[in-house]
């Protein structure tokens, strides 16, 4: 039995349902700013850079973004834009004038376009995340949590600077393929979920996979080997543990805290 089929027969919770585009729309916007209020709380914020992206569900072919050089910690709902694949502006917070992040929209619009089952996109420079690509090559499942990317993200080993161009974005997209994550080598981390929940958690859940590898690797100087999960087992917990619900269920409650510690992040 499945984690969903599990969690829906016993606990009766399931993903949302709407009955409009406005009401879903408002719900992705509204998980998305917690997303970033829970980057901020757990240090993924590094100047300007770092960004997520949610699909519009009446317009598949534009996203929400979050606007240039705003900290994450005071992105509301309301500061959110509307971007179309080609860059353009469509929407945005009427007391304020809004910039455009274009590194974000070459990356997002390339991987939107490539991927019509992906609603969000997270990439951001955090430490580990950065310290982790210096050394180009997937993660080991040498943890239950690793697990969830077994065979389930790549490397993108080919940096060239700042993604502003739309090749760029295209080759990223290309690497990362049917897969959850992609560690882009020298650079930082991107992942990719069905709900921006899913995309939030497992950008957290790759960030702390980095770090304990990283810290499991130490281990090594001193003559000590990390054991891996055997495959058979890496496969099986990922089957369990790294589908779409088993992401979205893992945000819940970390919405729920900081909406409760962050309420002002609804408006």
């Amino acid at each position: 039995m499945s984690l969903e089929e599990t969690i829906c027969m016993n606990y009766k919770l399931e993903m949302p349902k709407f009955n409009s585009f406005e009401e879903e729309r408002q719900h992705r916007k509204q998980h998305m700013a917690a997303a970033f209020r829970l980057f901020a709380k757990y240090g993924f914020d590094d100047g300007f850079v770092g960004h997520i992206s949610c699909r519009d569900p009446e317009f598949p072919d534009r996203f929400w973004l979050n606007p240039l050089a705003m900290h994450f910690s005071q992105i509301k709902t309301s500061d959110l834009v509307l971007v179309s694949h080609d860059g353009e502006l469509l929407s945005q917070n009427k007391g304020k004038k809004s910039l455009i992040n274009r590194a974000a929209v070459s990356a997002h619009a390339e991987v939107h376009e490539a991927r019509p089952e992906v609603v969000s996109v997270c990439h951001c420079h955090t430490v580990y995340g950065r310290a982790f690509s210096s050394l180009g090559r997937p993660l080991d499942p040498i943890t239950q949590d690793a697990c969830v990317f077994f065979n389930d993200h790549t490397v993108f080993d080919d940096f060239s600077g700042v993604v502003f161009e739309k090749s760029e974005g295209s080759r990223i997209a290309q690497a990362l393929g049917p897969r959850k994550a992609i560690i882009l080598q020298n650079h930082g981390l991107l992942t990719v979920g069905h709900s921006v929940d899913e995309a939030a958690w497992w950008f957290i859940a790759l960030e702390r996979a980095c770090q304990a590898q990283l810290l499991a690797d130490s281990a090594c100087a001193k003559g000590v080997k990390p054991i891996k999960i055997n495959e058979k087992y890496a496969r099986k917990t990922h089957d369990f543990l790294g589908t779409p619900f088993a992401g979205w269920l893992n945000f819940q409650p970390l919405y729920e805290m900081i909406v409760s510690e962050q309420p002002e992040l609804l408006k």
